[in-house]
């Protein structure tokens, strides 16, 4: 199962736009926003996915009760707050904004994967069984915009530039 992991878009609408077109292209089931999505108005944006979107916030929010009235329309977009706990198909896979955190539960074991973002710089590596994602950021700000798209079953990665 393919997937499209995403961070710190940062109201970036140009290159989230890219973003999802990406993932959508590549046939990924399922997009995962790492945090620092900031305005209620990204939300259709991330809808636009029309497929399962999962989501929590950094430690740059906007407008958190104008979020759920968006999020109403959309319910295949998931708001689980500060962090992410999922099981899909049989993978367990946690998303959280940090990666002091992320390395943290990746040393629990109980996860394949861990997403996560803030430093707005990619990294994948291998801490136990489990392998930690930062996608790096949409935003642009620090370099090139990125975003990962990795296969949950064979945990093969490949990292994107969106340009």
């Amino acid at each position: 199962m393919l997937v499209g992991v995403i961070s710190d878009t940062h109201d970036n609408i140009f290159n989230t736009e890219k973003a999802i077109k990406v993932a959508q292209q590549k046939g990924c089931e399922i997009l995962f926003h790492c945090g620092d999505l900031i305005s209620p108005f990204m939300i259709p944006l991330l809808a636009s996915f029309q497929k399962e979107v999962h989501l929590i916030v950094g430690n740059n929010q906007g407008d958190i009760a104008l979020m759920y009235e968006h999020l109403k329309k959309y319910p295949w977009v998931k708001f689980h707050g500060e962090q992410a706990f999922l099981e899909i198909k049989g993978v367990n896979v946690a998303m959280v904004h940090y990666p002091k955190l992320a390395y943290v539960l990746a040393k629990s074991h109980e996860f394949d994967y861990v997403f996560c973002g803030h430093t707005h710089k990619f990294e994948v590596k291998e801490i136990g069984k489990a392998l930690v994602v930062n996608p790096g950021e949409v935003l642009g700000k620090e370099g090139v915009p990125t975003m990962v798209v990795l296969d949950l079953t064979s945990k093969t990665w490949e990292k994107l530039d969106l340009l």
